[in-house]
Order: C-alpha cells, then structure tokens, then sequence
C-alpha cells in the first residue's frame, strides 16, 4: 500500500548479536534477495552505508515507491545503547516511523525505542494484531481465566508466576518448575529436575494465589524414568511415588484429565511453556493432549487461547495444534514480559 502510494520504504532490522561490530556473516545482504523473492519487486541493500551522511544520500537517489534495505542496526555500537544520536540519523531516514516487531518491543534500542523519540510513530499491523490478543487475554478478558505455565526452571518465571496469581482465575504449573512447587510441600521428587533453594519463593506464591483466589493446578499424577532420553523404560505413578533413582518427565493422564477440565471452565486461556520433556518422545503426550484439547475448544469458539513463547511455539506446532489456537505469539522475551506485567519500551514509545 505504501509503495503503490509512491512511498519510499526503508527497512530496519536486526540479526542475531554482533555486539556493534560488523560481522559480515550477520550481515542482512543474503535476506533483501529472499524479501524481494517474497515481495516480487526488487530490495535494494544500503551495502556499507551505516546510518549517516553515505545512508541519506542512498535513500534520497532511490525512486519514490522503491522498498530499502538497511544493514543489520546491531553493527552500529549505538544501537544496544539506544544512542540517541544513532536515533536521530536513523529518524532523518523517513518522515514517519512504524514498529511491527513486538518480539523486539521489550527492548529499549536505538532502532526501537529511540526512533520513537523524533518522527511521528506508530504500530504496525502485526504489532497491533499482538497487541489486541495480548490485551483480550490478560488486560480485559471474559472471565474465568486460565493460564498454563510450564518449563523447566521456577526461577525464570518468579515474576511471570506472581504476576499471574494476581490476574487470573486458574494456574496450572506444569514441566519442571512443578517438581519445585511440589518438593515445596515435602514431595520427594527423586532425581527430577527441581530448584530446591526457590522453595520458599513456591510457598510464597502459591499463598499469595489463595490470597488472590486463584486455583492453583498442580500434578496430579507424573511420568518417571531412569533416564533422560526418548523412549526410556517409564512408568506413570503419583507424585510421593517417585523412586530415588527416578526422575519426572512428564505429566500423567490424571492430570490432563484435571486440566482440561479446568479449561472446560474456562473462558480464556493463556500458554506459556510445555508440560513435559516435550522433545523427547513419549514424554510430548500431556503436552500434545492437552494442547488438543484447548485447540478443539477454541475452535468450537468457546475459548480464547492465547499461547506465546519459543518453547511454546514448537510445542503447539509439534501437537499440529498451533493454527486453532485463537493468537499465538511470535515472540518470546517480549511476550514473557508483558505476561510479567512489565511495560514494554517498545509500546510504551508509540503510546507518547
């Protein structure tokens, strides 16, 4: 629309961490052929130009309607730092600034946030489209609320876990953390992955959540072998049945049954982390089942699913499941945080 409108396009993106170096193997030539392939008009590439004096004179040549390509903006030692001097040559490049990275949108760069500060900016569709889920599934949802939390560590998501006591209605703790907050209330959980040391932190939340009236949903029953690896000789049994030479690698039956007879209460949920050693097969089942059951049900349109995360991602695609789900999340870090309840710089500068 903008180019057919005689707009010149100029692209910034990042690539991988180069640190403020150039690092040609970073470098953004080899994905403005595959952007032109996809566009079916040509990118031209701002090849060693940064983003000075040599960038402007490439931009102003380029016709009116033409897409550019500027080189990665993590070369530039400014970037990370949101340099506002960085800033202000990346904003003399356009007359008007859109953001449609929300996978970026927690971090306070020159690129992303800095920009902001000098040309008039807005969201782009696909921020606007993550936005609008994120704000249906915890800013303002139909109530109740579920959300699913899984993962291997508890103390990635200390602040996640407390933040969501306080929002929603129902919290399933499932992956390894789960083992934390079981070994919390005396479980011995053998060998399983488990922090012991946050046990404190997994009382604390799990009192603040019955001060908050949410439901906490724990393992119910669990899936043990000897060894970390597909297809190890396993059992099911419940949690205080685990063997000392045993450890947890995924959720039972009973306890999918338990969860998605949560979600069979639910008006919304949000997903962020497997049930499970999801990777390792036979160990992927809760997750995929219970997957299936919360995409079925969004289908049906009896539930909001909102799901965001690497992991999470992998898992919904791995369980076919991720194109029922009502949004799923492109971004890991940025999602992570809004769920935190953390502002993102990368908003927060299009809202000034």
């Amino acid at each position: 629309a903008l180019t057919g409108k005689g707009a010149k396009v100029v692209l910034l993106a990042h690539f991988d961490r180069p640190k403020g170096k150039i690092v040609p193997e970073m470098s953004l030539k080899p994905i403005a052929a595959a952007f032109a392939g996809v566009l079916g008009a040509p990118v031209h590439f701002a090849e060693n130009c940064g983003f000075g004096p040599k960038a402007k004179a490439f931009v102003t040549s380029r016709a009116p309607g033409d897409v550019i390509l500027m080189e990665n903006t993590r070369f530039e030692p400014g970037e990370e730092k949101n340099d506002p001097d960085l800033s202000a040559a990346m904003a003399a490049l356009g007359d008007l600034y859109v953001n449609d990275a929300f996978s970026a949108a927690h971090r306070a760069h020159a690129s992303t946030e800095g920009i902001a500060r000098h040309i008039p900016a807005y969201a782009g569709k696909a921020m606007e489209a993550e936005l609008d889920a994120l704000e249906k599934a915890l800013g303002t949802p139909q109530r109740p609320v579920m959300a699913v939390v899984g993962g291997a560590k508890v103390s990635t998501k200390i602040d996640l876990l407390k933040n969501l006591v306080s929002k929603v209605d129902m919290l399933a703790i499932g992956g390894g953390m789960a083992n934390t907050f079981l070994a919390a209330q005396g479980v011995d959980v053998g060998k399983s992955l488990c922090e012991h040391d946050l046990a404190d932190t997994a009382l604390e939340i799990m009192a603040n959540a019955k001060a908050s009236g949410c439901e906490i949903l724990l393992p119910r029953d669990v899936v043990v072998a000897k060894d970390f690896k597909a297809n190890a000789e396993h059992r099911a049994c419940r949690p205080d049945e685990v063997a000392a030479d045993e450890m947890i690698l995924d959720a039972g039956m009973m306890t999918v049954m338990h969860l998605v007879e949560a979600m069979g209460r639910a008006k919304t949920l949000v997903w962020n982390g497997p049930l499970g050693a999801f990777e390792l097969t036979p160990f992927d089942k809760a997750t995929v089942a219970a997957a299936q059951a919360a995409a079925l049900r969004a289908k049906e349109g009896q539930l909001i699913a909102v799901a965001g995360g690497g992991d999470t991602v992998a898992a919904l695609n791995h369980a076919g499941v991720a194109g029922d789900f009502t949004f799923v999340s492109t971004a890991g870090g940025a999602f992570l945080e809004w769920m935190e309840g953390k502002p993102l710089p990368g908003v927060e500068a299009l809202k000034a």
